[in-house]
């Protein structure tokens, strides 16, 4: 085993740490390894003799700067790393980590917005070409962009929606060009990415997923005037209340066994007579005759808290769906992406 640390390569520096670090930390690693990985670092650590402290110690040091500049970069991205790790490890070792990690870790484009609250960004974004909007959410988790989606003005929702989904490949010079000016507008900071493949129509599914029923609605209405085909290829993708009558039996029961009677009287307040018959006679008649009941007494309701109940029916029918406890297809039979 060679003396100096830098002077070992990575496989053996793996072998040094796993060492030192013990036999259960090793078994969960090997869980996640390939066969030839395994094999590898079987015979480096078979090599490991008389590890001394002082080797351990550094390449546990090491390793332990590298995760702390990789969560830095992914927090803030590659210069707000450096300013922390710099006030932390000294500047000589904080360019030493960087430096080892640049030509490894891949940064996402706007990762730095991903921690930002979305009203500040729409406070930005608003101010916008639409294309702009579109670009930097389609690199944010759809979660943040749906909420920063539907607050932004009306007449902007349905032409950023249109963008993402038409975007392709975006350069980047484009990229870096729009986190410059975010960060300057944000005091945040920017970073630099391979082409990628951003936006597309699955990409503002997931956005649209997200959004309350009004803003959808809203979105595809405005869409539907201008670009009817792309509207209808989104439908295509999405899982809508109404959807309930394309579940199978056996599907539609287990949806049922987890709302509550009162959370499905208030989503079924508004749905049409296919989806109050498609789930009464999926049920038994005693809760059935509630359901009805709780309707007819329940009096005027808010359209909002009717969409609000639908909207959480729907997230439990594409969670039951990822997890595979359901099936949800289309009419014609084909495996539909919620």
């Amino acid at each position: 085993m060679v003396e100096r640390i830098k002077e070992l390569t990575g496989i053996q520096k793996v072998a040094v740490l796993l060492v030192g670090m013990g036999p259960d930390v090793s078994v969960e690693v090997f869980k996640r390894l390939s066969e030839r990985e395994i094999d590898q670092l079987t015979m480096e650590i078979s090599n490991v003799r008389q590890l001394k402290n002082s080797q351990t110690e550094k390449v546990i040091n090491e390793f332990y700067e590298m995760v702390l500049a990789q969560d830095y970069m992914n927090e803030g991205g590659l210069s707000y790393a450096r300013e922390v790790l710099e006030k932390a490890l000294g500047k000589e070792k904080a360019i030493d980590t960087i430096g080892r990690l640049s030509n490894r870790l891949q940064v996402k484009p706007f990762n730095f917005a991903r921690r930002l609250d979305p009203a500040r960004l729409v406070t930005v974004l608003q101010n916008e070409q639409a294309q702009t909007i579109a670009l930097v959410l389609s690199y944010l988790d759809p979660k943040q962009s749906s909420q920063i989606l539907s607050q932004l003005p009306i007449e902007q929702r349905a032409e950023v929606a249109k963008r993402i989904a038409l975007m392709e490949s975006t350069s980047p010079d484009v990229i870096q060009q729009v986190e410059q000016i975010l960060e300057r507008k944000l005091s945040s900071v920017n970073g630099v990415q391979d082409y990628a493949v951003t936006g597309g129509v699955e990409a503002i599914v997931r956005v649209l997923n997200q959004v309350d029923r009004s803003t959808e609605k809203a979105i595809l209405s405005e869409l539907e005037s201008g670009s009817p085909e792309l509207v209808a290829e989104i439908k295509k993708l999405m899982f809508v209340f109404e959807d309930l009558v394309k579940l199978d039996v056996r599907s539609i029961q287990r949806v049922i066994r987890e709302v509550s009677d009162v959370e499905l009287s208030l989503a079924l307040k508004a749905a049409s007579d296919e989806v109050k018959e498609s789930i009464f006679r999926n049920m038994s008649s005693r809760r059935s005759e509630l359901i009805r009941e709780e309707i007819e007494v329940m009096g005027p309701v808010k359209l909002k808290d009717v969409e609000n109940a639908q909207t959480e029916i729907v997230a439990l029918i594409r969670k039951l769906e990822e997890e595979g406890e359901i099936t949800v297809s289309r009419e014609e039979g084909d495996e539909l992406i919620v």
